[in-house]
């Protein structure tokens, strides 16, 4: 039995739908849904993904762009999201701007790691639950296995946002107008997890010279699919442009995922998508 669960962890996440992010750059990347199930390309649902802080000061672009996971994972069932954390500065406002507000959200601060992934563990078999985020630093292989296998069972999404994995401890810098802030784990941190897609972000530079930044007044990420099974990894820019519906300039493909190329496209996301107002971070 246990075996069985095993292989299905190691499968790609299907039999749930995927949903997708609606960036085709990105999309085509992502797992496609299953039989009968309209051959989109999207985030597998009922698994779990892990995003993480590409440097000490990308706290705040890794919480922003998890949030963003959540809102759009949770879109399909009108039920809380919980995010689970032991930092004790979770900045709500910064979230709301996100698109995960204050009738939705759910923080649960624990005391210990083994609580906080207890709690995530549970509230993944709750189907009625709209999404969950855990901010976990040093958890194992073992222990994503679970929350995966939890994710499955109960077909809700779960989120690991390492923004100090494997040091203990998680910081994160939602509050301020300023780019990232916190602690943040590069690409050195190559724990293994059980994460059917494994996300990097950082806050991308925006040059005066550069005619495709000049159009957008967000932020700008520099967004790093470093793993995803069933799907390709790749590397984007992501602005955010208020009231335009823009198409992709281009995309870079991965070749491996440790070795990411420069990013060279502009990949917009939608004012209807993302609220560009009241930002706390960039």
């Amino acid at each position: 039995m246990l075996r069985e669960q095993v292989r299905a962890v190691e499968a790609p996440g299907t039999g749930r739908g995927v949903v997708p992010l609606g960036v085709p750059a990105v999309d085509a990347h992502l797992p496609a849904a299953g039989p009968g199930e309209g051959g989109a390309h999207g985030l597998p649902r009922a698994a779990l993904h892990e995003v993480v802080a590409a440097g000490d000061l990308d706290a705040g672009a890794a919480t922003a762009f998890t949030a963003l996971l959540a809102v759009r994972l949770a879109e399909q069932v009108r039920g809380p999201i919980l995010w689970m954390t032991r930092a004790p500065d979770l900045y709500a406002p910064g979230l709301d701007a996100q698109g995960v507000g204050p009738g939705r959200l759910v923080v649960v601060h624990a005391a210990c790691e083994v609580d906080l992934l207890w709690a995530m563990e549970e509230a993944l078999r709750c189907p009625r639950v709209g999404a969950v985020v855990g901010e976990a630093g040093g958890l194992d292989l073992t222990a994503s296995r679970r929350l995966h296998l939890a994710a499955e069972t109960g077909g809700v999404p779960g989120l690991l946002l390492r923004l100090n994995a494997g040091k203990g401890g998680a910081m994160k810098g939602l509050k301020g107008a300023g780019r990232g802030g916190g602690r943040g784990s590069g690409r050195g941190d190559t724990q293994a997890t059980a994460a059917v897609t494994r996300w990097q972000v950082g806050t991308a530079p925006i040059y005066a010279d550069d005619s495709a930044a000049s159009a957008f007044t967000g932020p700008a990420w520099r967004v790093e699919l470093l793993r995803c099974r069933g799907g390709r990894p790749g590397a984007w820019t992501l602005y955010e442009r208020e009231g335009l519906r823009l198409e992709a300039a281009g995309q870079v493909a991965v070749p491996a995922p440790e070795m990411p190329p420069p990013a060279s496209a502009v990949v917009p996301f939608t004012s209807t998508q993302f609220p560009s107002t009241g930002r706390a971070v960039g």
